[in-house]
């Protein structure tokens, strides 16, 4: 019966898996057709394989510079607020006081408060300043990547005993050693849980890039495909060898960390 089970499991689990891959089957079987070809048969590979699309969209996404935008915007991103946050889950965690709980409170209300509502305001406040583009643009996830990344945080520095900062502080470390050189080793889990989250948030949001860059050749993926696609709407198969291109870091980035990311949620978990 077990046996059984586990059969039916796996032809539900392969089902899934083929019903996944298909739309990554048409975006990149169809990103080497010609537009002909596109209308005639949507699903059979293409007559010839021909690179033609890809040096056409790449010319036109710019596509090294528009990669670099992201690059740049999503890792000084990431590593910053993995920086304030860490430290200030640290300071609100081990600082109990009526204070502290009130800004942990605040910050996790923060949470709750839709972008929308806040989009048009931000904006025009950081245009009066000229903080627009990829600087105002990183500051701005700084500020609405703070408030999950501290209570993850602080959530596991409370599962950190206070006895490890007293034994570091007899031994001669400051609070700024004890923390860097201690406590901060001990929150790898959380911190590759916190990099995952904000790391898929930046490189696929499009909405704030939309608002904040107004500067040509600053755009990051999501808002170049966006006017890529403007431009391309009836011509797929310029599109799809586009959007083929868009996706491609995250499948390489996933690739690669993928053992780090599966043990850092694992280990998350079970802390």
């Amino acid at each position: 019966m077990r046996n059984k089970r586990n059969w039916k499991l796996e032809i539900l689990g392969i089902l899934l898996g083929i019903l996944w891959l298909l739309p990554f089957y048409l975006m990149f079987v169809n990103s080497f057709k010609t537009k002909k070809e596109i209308f005639m048969d949507v699903t059979s590979p293409p007559e010839q394989w021909s690179f033609d699309n890809y040096i056409t969209a790449f010319e036109e996404l710019d596509f090294l510079q528009t990669l670099f935008n992201s690059l740049l915007i999503t890792i000084s991103s990431v590593v910053l607020i993995i920086i304030f946050s860490a430290m200030a889950a640290y300071a609100l965690s081990r600082a109990k006081s009526r204070i502290s709980t009130v800004l942990f409170f605040i910050f996790v209300a923060a949470m709750l408060i839709p972008f929308q509502s806040v989009m048009i305001p931000l904006v025009t406040v950081f245009g009066q300043f000229e903080m627009l583009n990829r600087g105002g643009l990183i500051f701005m996830y700084i500020g609405f990547g703070a408030s999950l990344s501290i209570f993850l945080y602080h959530g596991a520095l409370n599962n950190i005993p206070k006895s490890l900062d007293e034994a570091a502080r007899i031994d001669g470390a400051n609070r700024w050693q004890v923390f860097w050189h201690i406590i901060f080793p001990m929150l790898k889990p959380i911190t590759v849980t916190v990099a995952i989250l904000n790391i898929i948030w930046i490189w696929n949001d499009y909405l704030l890039p939309s608002l904040v860059i107004n500067k040509t050749g600053s755009e990051t993926i999501p808002l170049k495909m966006f006017f890529f696609f403007g431009e391309y709407t009836k011509q797929w198969h310029l599109a799809l060898a586009g959007l083929t291109l868009a996706i491609l870091p995250v499948i390489i980035f996933y690739f690669f960390a993928q053992r780090s990311i599966i043990k850092g949620v694992s280990d998350g978990a079970i802390k």
